[in-house]
């Protein structure tokens, strides 16, 4: 990675690690929600806050969990004016991620006075025999409220996050679920396979024999989502995320123009893509804070403690809860930084990636670009390499081919 200057950080992650109740597929740090743990929390956060402030002139902002708007009326309103008074407010786009079952008006009003202009919301299935499979503890009629509530307070960029190859999931209920969730006219779809993670209920289930894994089907539901999603007028811009075409010009990209223009950042990601996730495929610097979050801030990897008590115990002690550090080699950061860039559609400009990282992607990784084309998942160009739609598909086995 070639050596960044002591520039501002431009994009900050906050880790809010309490739900009402663990889903049965998650494996992010979280824990059930108690008053004054999070009261603790809060304080915690904002010290941490203040100890970063001045590293940070923030452009993109994502509060994930965990379920951010677990957080009262109150403890919004600490972080929020805390943010204020450090000067870390007006990001060109600030996320919040909510469950349909958490989300008030008064909520949602305060967030957005303060300069939340992104909801994602955490919707994963409109059926309501899966959502109890999944451990959700909302109904579809929740989203439909929540969804209303939202546009009420006046948020016009909102993504819904679904789930797909969820066990008892048919191709009809997950048409279903599509349907509806294009109905409702959010600008970003956010759709994400099932993982069996270790230590989820899902995964004990699954090897206690209770359901099979189904990867044709898998395969059926992902081709499914990208047809209906590009007919309804969602561009699709890395592997599981959509964004709605807001201009002339977008709304006129084939799904095969979007492939196989690869000639810059920007010009192939549609306005309404998640910027602070582009970020990360792109090897950009960020902060994380929060109990578990990980920060990547000129070229060293820091990781806090993923123990809510141990976090706060350090914040209250004046100092940050970081449990890891770890400077990889210069080649191991580009070889990891070309295998997220290539979770996006437009894969890597050779420019681009020399600019980021230092090194030639025609260089180092010559003969395994050449592979990943001869097996049909990548494709060369002039100007950059991306994977192709198969590629997309198997981006986790192609990306390994990059890593050093």
């Amino acid at each position: 990675m070639v050596e960044r200057s002591a520039e501002p950080t431009t994009s900050l992650y906050v880790h809010v690690p309490f739900c009402a109740q663990k889903c049965s597929y998650c494996a992010f740090f979280s824990e059930p929600s108690s008053g004054e743990v999070i009261n603790r929390y809060v304080a915690a956060v904002i010290r941490e806050l203040e100890l970063v402030a001045q590293e940070l002139k923030l452009r993109t902002v994502f509060f994930g969990g965990g379920t951010p708007s677990l957080l009262n009326l109150r403890q919004w309103e600490a972080v929020l004016q805390s943010m204020q008074k450090l000067d870390l407010l007006g990001a060109a786009e600030w996320t919040v991620e909510c469950n349909p079952a958490t989300i008030s008006l008064d909520k949602a009003l305060l967030l957005r006075a303060y300069g939340v202009n992104r909801i994602s919301m955490g919707v994963q299935s409109l059926n309501p025999t899966l959502l109890e499979r999944l451990g959700r503890i909302h109904t579809r009629e929740m989203v439909f409220k929540s969804f209303d509530i939202l546009r009420k307070a006046g948020f016009h960029n909102v993504n819904l996050d679904l789930m797909f190859a969820i066990p008892g999931q048919t191709l009809e209920t997950w048409r279903e679920t599509l349907a509806e969730a294009i109905a409702l006219g959010s600008e970003h779809l956010s759709c994400y396979e099932v993982i069996y993670e270790e230590d989820t209920a899902l995964y004990a289930q699954l090897k206690a024999g209770e359901f099979e894994v189904n990867e044709d089907m898998a395969c059926t539901m992902y081709e499914e989502l990208v047809e209906r999603a590009g007919q309804a007028g969602f561009l699709q811009y890395e592997i599981a995320n959509f964004a709605r075409a807001t201009t002339q010009s977008e709304r006129g990209k084939s799904k095969e123009d979007i492939f196989a223009r690869a000639c810059g950042i920007e010009t192939d990601i549609p306005a309404l893509a998640c910027r602070h996730n582009v970020n990360y495929w792109r090897g950009g610097d960020f902060y994380g804070l929060g109990p578990s979050a990980t920060s990547y801030v000129r070229g060293v990897r820091t990781r806090n403690w993923a123990n809510t008590q141990l976090y706060c115990e350090q914040l209250e002690r004046g100092r940050r809860a970081i449990e890891s550090r770890e400077a990889l080699p210069p080649l191991a950061r580009a070889g990891e930084t070309a295998a997220f860039g290539l979770r996006m559609v437009a894969g890597w400009p050779f420019e681009d990636f020399r600019r980021v990282t230092g090194h030639e992607l025609r260089g180092e990784w010559a003969s395994d670009m050449t592979q990943l084309a001869e097996r049909g998942w990548g494709r060369v160009s002039p100007k950059g390499f991306r994977l192709t739609a198969q590629g997309l598909r198997f981006a986790d086995a192609a990306a390994a081919f990059f890593l050093r």
